[in-house]
């Protein structure tokens, strides 16, 4: 399936900003989704992850609270609504999928990835 993330840009500490994610190509609803993050220096880690029903969502305990991961199956589009930005929220943004099979945190489960859409959060 292929990925396109959008939505990033600019925002002080206490704002939001909604990122988007459109996928082609495949069956979307054969796939669990998930929001990684990257930031500078730094590896890869876990945000948000969705079950294909939309049905089961997990946060990372830093986000917990603060974003929210959602799906609209008819569109083939997952969603991340993030409240409350902090300075550590400063990274590339990825969306995942995962096939239905399974339904992890784990980044080495994705066989597919978007391109990362950048966040910065001015303190």
């Amino acid at each position: 399936v292929q990925l396109q993330a959008s939505g990033g840009g600019l925002v002080q500490a206490g704002g939001s900003l909604r990122l988007v994610c459109a996928a082609s190509g495949r069956t979307f609803t054969n796939y669990h989704m998930s929001w990684f993050r990257q930031a500078p220096g730094k590896g890869r880690e876990f945000v948000a992850l969705i079950s294909w029903s939309g049905g089961e969502t997990t946060y990372a305990a830093a986000v917990k609270g603060r974003f929210t991961i959602s799906r609209d199956n008819a569109k083939s589009t997952v969603y991340l609504q993030m409240n409350s930005l902090k300075f550590e929220d400063t990274a590339v943004y990825y969306c995942a999928a995962a096939r239905r099979d399974f339904y992890s945190s784990d980044y080495s489960r994705y066989g597919d990835w978007g391109q990362g859409t950048l966040v910065t959060v001015s303190s």
